[in-house]
């Protein structure tokens, strides 16, 4: 019998799909938050209208998850997934998709894990780097470099670092000593997913005690061990962790396939789950769900 998993995605794109699957999301429909004791937010404003506001880390991370979420909801009136799971950000999706949390938790913990993030580190003194080649020669060129890391496992070959931005120009020039020769800069607003992220670690943690979890319906995969997580009660200390921590998506889904899972979703904007996934295992099935019309042809195919 066939396992499906839902994925949930990490940046922000405006589509024009989105205020259709918004308002025929009846758990969201109305969902406008500003007389929400601390988010005090007009989603539907944020998500549909010309603004400043959604180039902000804070503003950008709840609409993602809300829009996310409002098409996780058309998806599941149909198709019901055996587990879920998220890359950075999208975890949060991943969790709340399980029944493990609240939307309006949700947007609150991503809002405000936002602004932690981004006021963690300077964005002048951190650097981004996406290395097209193998982990294993990349651990080993900034092993013995102080204030690098590795942020993210995409895929095979595609792997990306942070931290100072000395240190990662460093990094660089051994990698490319060693032959690495494909690399892309990346415009991100901070050194995520580096240990340079303790600090707002910790402040996290006062967030998310301010959360009520509820047990979860399916499990989810995390980023931190890329392994199934059943139990609610390790999620908030996992989510802290994770701020700090390198997202292990190739272990993820290398773990859900092992797990019998053969028919993947990508739930949100863009198609960069669905392309790490092709890179994984071509031999599984894969959806990418933007606009309405995706989610019907998903739910058609699949139910």
């Amino acid at each position: 019998m066939s396992k499906i998993a839902f994925m949930f995605p990490d940046r922000e794109r405006r589509q024009p799909e989105w205020e259709k699957i918004f308002t025929n999301t009846a758990r969201l429909r109305e969902i406008s938050l500003t007389d929400h004791p601390v988010l005090k937010l007009d989603m539907k404003s944020l998500c549909f209208e010309e603004n400043e506001n959604l180039h902000q880390t804070e503003y950008t991370q709840a609409a993602l998850v809300t829009v996310c979420m409002a098409m996780d909801r058309c998806c599941e009136a149909g198709v019901k997934p055996d587990v879920t799971a998220g890359l950075s950000l999208g975890e949060y999706c991943a969790i709340a998709s399980a029944g493990g949390m609240q939307i309006e938790d949700a947007i609150l913990a991503v809002r405000k894990r936002g602004i932690l993030m981004q006021n963690a580190v300077p964005m002048e003194k951190a650097r981004w780097l996406r290395y097209f080649t193998d982990a294993e020669k990349i651990e080993a060129a900034i092993a013995g470099i102080e204030g690098v890391s590795i942020a993210n496992y995409n895929c095979p070959g595609q792997i990306v670092i942070t931290g100072w931005k000395e240190s990662v120009e460093q990094a660089g020039a051994v990698l490319k000593d060693a032959g690495a020769k494909r690399v892309l800069p990346l415009n991100v607003s901070g050194p995520f997913h580096s240990p340079m992220l303790q600090e707002a670690a910790g402040q996290l943690k006062e967030v998310l005690d301010q959360i009520e979890c509820s047990p979860l319906q399916i499990p989810y995969v995390t980023n931190v061990t890329g392994r199934y997580v059943s139990d609610i009660e390790e999620t908030k200390e996992l989510l802290i962790q994770q701020i700090a921590a390198p997202v292990r998506w190739q272990q993820s889904v290398e773990e859900m396939i092992r797990q019998g899972v053969d028919t993947f979703v990508e739930i949100g904007p863009g198609r960069t789950l669905s392309g790490f996934l092709r890179k994984i295992n071509r031999d599984v099935k894969v959806y990418q769900v933007s606009t309405w019309e995706d989610i019907e042809k998903a739910g058609k195919e699949l139910c």
